[in-house]
């Protein structure tokens, strides 16, 4: 299938030219005589590449570019300039709106083809690397989804039949034991949903900066409560509250109590699962100047460089070797709220030694 290129320019001998070599190079080609009329055959058309000058009527080249990216149909279809312009801050302004390249009047055939094919190998690699991300995040849904929902399911299922068929003749005792684990696997299946719904939402979020807006108002004004409440009851649920050392500091914070919560909530329920019993878990948060470090401790198992690096969805790794619950969710959700929030969320890990989460969050 032909690769399709859109260029819009003013000059007609121009324009003329430049569809005649693109042509001839075997590009599906469509010219566009001004900004305005260019805009919308970007929109009826869906090139994979735009060419496009920057003094034209109408609208110029910078306010075609601007609408562009902020048009999820075309936000990331690779721009090139064309420009009589060379100043400086011309370039500058082009690159700060999202052009890819610029091709200063007036250009060789070698130029411009050039130019049009780092930009599609560019876009090609950007793309393969997609498909292997997606084709990564596949594989991790099918060994850890199929599991993590199974595992509660039988728990409910198997405990809550046992009661149905016999309950009226077993001890009151040995029936509320049955119902706790029923609880417990309610429980862990419930979290499973929620943290995928939030990962879902959050990854919404990030495609759509105005209803990102609106669902991060908010603000944290007791963050020391928020922490020590989430922290004592995550590491109540598995009987860890023994091994806590606490030290927060009091903060208001540019984030929702809710996601806040969460962040505390994942970070230490990770630490956790992947640290021994008896092993300390240190949760502390201090403020500097600009803004407010949470920082999460274990002495576990420990993450590589190369596993840091490769943090994200349903990626769970050395399952294979290690027997553990969760949907690999939990980091990325804290990780990608603190983001949402103008914040960072880093590793620092060695291997079957130690591992330290640091959050850092504007102050309010």
């Amino acid at each position: 299938m032909k690769q399709k290129i859109l260029v819009i320019e003013d000059e007609q001998s121009v324009l003329h030219n430049a569809l005649e070599i693109l042509r001839l190079e075997g590009f599906d080609v469509q010219g566009a005589e001004n900004g305005r009329l260019g805009l919308q055959c970007a929109y009826e058309y869906l090139p994979d590449l735009i060419i496009c000058d920057i003094m034209m009527p109408e609208m110029n080249g910078y306010e075609v570019l601007y609408q562009l990216r902020n048009s999820a149909t075309t936000r990331l279809t690779p721009f090139i300039f064309l420009t009589a312009r060379t100043e400086r801050r011309d370039m500058r302004q082009g690159m700060n709106l999202g052009a890819d390249d610029y091709l200063t009047k007036p250009f060789t055939v070698a130029e411009l083809l050039e130019s049009i094919d780092a930009r599609l190998k560019k876009t090609d690699d950007i793309v393969d690397i997609a498909q292997a991300e997606l084709g990564t995040l596949r594989e991790n849904i099918a060994l850890s989804m199929p599991h993590e929902l199974r595992t509660p399911l039988t728990s409910i299922l198997g405990f809550s039949e046992i009661i149905v068929l016999d309950g009226t003749s077993m001890p009151p005792d040995q029936v509320v034991k049955m119902a706790d684990h029923i609880y417990q696997a309610g429980t862990r299946l419930f979290r499973l949903v929620e943290n995928y719904l939030t990962y879902a939402q959050i990854e919404i979020l990030g495609f759509d900066p105005k209803r990102r807006e609106d669902t991060l108002k908010g603000t944290t004004n007791e963050a020391e409560r928020i922490i020590k409440e989430k922290t004592f009851r995550t590491l109540n649920a598995v009987q860890r509250d023994g091994d806590l050392k606490l030290d927060i500091a009091p903060a208001k914070l540019k984030i929702h109590e809710q996601n806040l919560a969460k962040i505390v909530e994942e970070l230490v329920d990770n630490a956790a699962k992947f640290s021994s019993p008896g092993a300390p878990i240190k949760v502390s948060g201090s403020v500097n100047e600009q803004e407010y470090i949470l920082s999460v401790s274990d002495q576990g198992r420990g993450m590589t460089s190369d596993q840091i690096k490769r943090i994200g969805a349903y990626r769970q790794f050395d399952r294979e070797f290690y027997e553990q619950q969760g949907s690999g969710l939990g980091l990325i959700i804290a990780k990608r709220l603190a983001e949402l929030h103008g914040g960072s969320l880093t590793v620092d890990s060695t291997p079957n030694q130690q591992t330290t989460v640091l959050v850092r969050l504007a102050l309010a």
